[in-house]
This record gives C-alpha cells, structure tokens and sequence, in this order.
C-alpha cells in the first residue's frame, strides 16, 4: 500500500483539502505525509522578497503542523518543503516521483492570493505530468470514509490498471466497489467484451472479499452519466483513468477524465497507465 503522501500547498483553506485527504488514510495505517510548497523563480524578483516569501511560507507550515499533527494516527508523520521553480506542477511532480510508492493528493481549487502558486491551475498539469496516481478533489467536503467507491471500466485494456490500487484502498477502508461497465456504442460485440472485463474485475475483487456491486450505464456524455451515479449510490470516491490512448468511450485527461474532474464533488482517484502490481497479479493486457 502507498504511504508517502505528497501534498501541494498554497495555505487556500482549498488546497488544505488536500492534506485532510491524506490524513484520513492515516485513521487505518502510518503514513508520510510531505506538504511542498514551490517558490516560482523568476529574473526579475528581488533576493530580498524571495526571502520574505521563504519565511512567510516556513511560519505558515509550522502553524499548519501543529494544527494537524493531533489529527494523526498510527505514529503517521507530517512534514513540509519549501522548494523553489520556474513550473510549480513539474516540482510537485519531481518531489513525488523521488518516492518509489509516492501518491499526491491534491486540491483542484486554490488561490490565496500568497504569491502566485495557483493549485488548481496546476492540479491537471500535475495529474498530466506525473506516473504516480493522484487523488484530487474538487469544492466539496473530504469524506469521512471511502464507504463506497465508483469504478467505471470501459473495452480499453488501460482501464483496468486503477483495479489494483482501488482494491487496496478498498481493503483498507473496507469499501463497496460498484464496477460500472460504462459504453457509448450499441454493439453486441462492444458490450460482450466489455462485460468480460467488468467480469474480470469483479472477480479479483471479489477474491480480496471485497463486496462488488455490478451495474451498467450508458449516455453521449459518459463523465455526466459517471458522475451522476456516483450522486444517486451517496459514493466517496470514483477512480478513473488518465492519460490513457484513444478509448471508444474516450476517458482521457482533457476531455471525459478532466469533466469528471471538474464535475465530481467527491475525492477522484486518478491512475496513468502503466504496469501496476500493488496487489497481486492481476494482469493488465488485454483479453
């Protein structure tokens, strides 16, 4: 299971989201949680204010953590950095990639107005740049659990590469997957693989003793449809993912996966494909 949380920091009540998201994760395990804060270089900046913005940041972590530490559990830990960079999102992105299990969870609101560190302009670029996965939640309340969890699978062998670090997330906080085959096309032969996958899923899930609920959906729009069944089953998390190569239902980051990004009022467990094995052998080639 990941347990190096990294999270960026603009002190927007928005972006502490963020960090209450990581904080939940400690209530079942230890957890590192890191908060990166990126100084912009620029040329035309006085040493002078860079260094006044150093120490107004380090004063504004330092208050940061002892207002969260108490909310820890399982000897979990809380730390900060303060780095300096011309493109915030590619310096959260080398923090996070510099852990081998790193995962970042991250506001896609922000602006406070200290300096020009914008969370949500950067939270898609972060989510585009980076291999680790991403848990981003949009305006909206961190849950107090993940008591139930959307999964949507498509025909695209890449949608199944979130299943293993969704399951783990599931054992964790003993969640409710709801597999959701979700299509635009009408095809026999569209819906007769894609419920071979969903079948697929289901049973490794199924074989962690987590309980699946099986559903269908389809719609022009499938970010809305998603969306919306997530509101009507009260679910705490969709997983979805990003960056993925051409899909007939077109779930890629910039289009459906960044709809249900903006969308979506409930934390979004970002994955981009690649070989996954967190938990077990599932295979992620097609079939």
């Amino acid at each position: 299971m990941i347990k190096n949380f990294i999270v960026p920091i603009d002190f927007s009540e928005d972006s502490l989201k963020g960090l209450e998201l990581a904080i939940l994760f400690s209530t079942k395990q230890y957890v590192n949680i890191q908060m990166v804060y990126v100084q912009k270089t620029t040329i035309e900046r006085f040493p002078s204010a860079v260094r006044e913005e150093y120490s107004q940041a380090k004063e504004k972590f330092e208050s940061i953590v002892q207002g969260f530490t108490p909310m820890l559990q399982n000897n979990s830990k809380l730390r900060y950095i303060i780095k300096k960079g011309s493109k915030v999102y590619e310096e959260v992105v080398n923090q996070a990639e510099s852990y081998k299990d790193g995962i970042i969870t991250v506001s896609t609101h922000g602006a406070s107005g200290f300096e020009e560190f914008f969370i949500g302009s950067n939270a898609f670029k972060i989510i585009s740049a980076t291999t680790q996965p991403v848990i981003a939640i949009r305006k909206g309340v961190v849950p107090a659990s993940f008591n139930k969890i959307v999964l949507p699978i498509d025909i695209n062998p890449d949608t199944r590469q979130k299943v293993p670090l969704t399951a783990n997330i599931a054992e964790l906080f003993g969640s409710e997957v709801h597999v959701l085959e979700v299509a635009t096309s009408r095809s026999s032969k569209v819906h007769k693989r894609l419920h071979a996958y969903s079948k697929q899923v289901s049973n490794f899930l199924r074989g962690g003793n987590i309980n699946v609920i099986n559903q269908s959906i389809s719609g022009d729009n499938l970010a809305d449809v998603t969306v919306e069944y997530a509101n009507a089953v009260n679910a705490d998390m969709i997983s979805i993912i990003t960056g993925q190569k051409s899909s007939i239902t077109n779930l890629i980051l910039g289009n459906h996966a960044q709809q249900i990004l903006n969308k979506a009022t409930i934390p979004v467990l970002n994955i981009t494909p690649k070989e996954i094995q967190i938990k077990g052998s599932f295979s992620t080639q097609g079939g």
